[in-house]
């Protein structure tokens, strides 16, 4: 039976139960997420062919500190970096390392930064120089599944409207779903109830409420949606080595639809494709 709570008389740790966040608690998460876009719009500049991974870790880590906020991950589980940096067959979870970027290369780059206890979560697909057309096929397609399964957001649906949308759109557009992840309740805590899946069917899953908080970040693959994670414990790959892309935004649940704090405040939400995209053909 799932079960709703009011955020303030929650326990501070992930019981399952869902919280249901005030409008207050909406400014403190904008302020959070808006900071994390805000970095983000920042990284179209540095992402380039011969910067490191490492190099653009250290920069997430110096605007958080510029600006008041501690990257959530940094410490995390063990995890000793300030972003998660995933490229090309990388599903997510990729560590910053030495290696350079290349020509070609598509990265995710994922931050969450904690602000005032606010925790903003969002990443984004980067293309270094020029790449093919079949990756920016690929980009297309994950940022308007997250589109789609943000559009159907609203009190009264199911979460699994979010997952059905994002799934048929996909696979429709010959690309799979990775199962292994999943968006998840966000705010006061990294990671909190529910599980928003990107697969599903519209009447599966918690019906939405006003108030609720959680991240939808569909991983789309090119070839197959099976996962292998290596044995660095983190870094999830693509077991045919296809490409695979990503691309997350932080939503509240309103009255009649949804908010998403983790806009970009300078239309970069998909940086080197076009800022206003058209809905694609199903």
């Amino acid at each position: 039976m799932v079960t709703y709570i009011e955020a303030a008389a929650a326990p501070r740790r992930n019981t399952g139960v869902i919280r249901l966040y005030t409008p207050d608690d909406f400014d403190g998460m904008r302020r959070a997420c808006q900071l994390t876009a805000r970095c983000l719009d920042a990284l179209a500049d540095i992402v380039k062919p011969g910067v490191t991974t490492d190099e653009i870790d250290r920069f997430v880590f110096t605007f958080g500190m510029d600006h008041g906020a501690l990257p959530a991950t940094l410490n995390y589980r063990g995890y000793t970096k300030s972003s998660c940096t995933s490229i090309n067959h990388v599903v997510c979870h990729g560590i910053p390392n030495d290696k350079p970027l290349r020509e070609g290369d598509i990265v995710n780059i994922d931050v969450t930064y904690v602000l005032d206890g606010w925790h903003g979560d969002s990443s984004r697909m980067y293309p270094v120089g020029e790449i093919k057309r079949a990756a920016e096929r690929l980009l297309e397609v994950t940022h308007e599944c997250l589109m789609r399964g943000i559009a159907v957001v609203k009190p009264g649906v199911r979460t699994g409207a979010i997952g059905e949308a994002i799934q048929s759109f996909a696979e429709a557009e010959r690309c799979s779903v990775v199962r292994d992840f999943c968006g998840h309740g966000v705010g006061r805590l990294f990671h909190d109830a529910p599980n928003i899946l990107h697969y599903g069917r519209a009447s599966d899953g918690p019906e939405l409420r006003e108030g609720m908080i959680f991240t939808i970040e569909p991983m789309i693959n090119l070839g197959r949606p099976h996962v292998k994670v290596l044995a660095d414990g983190w870094t999830a790959v693509t077991r045919d080595r296809s490409l695979s892309a990503q691309y997350e935004h932080a939503i509240g649940v309103t009255a009649t639809g949804c908010e998403v704090f983790t806009l970009s405040p300078a239309g970069l939400d998909r940086p080197g494709l076009p800022a206003r995209p058209t809905a694609l053909a199903g």
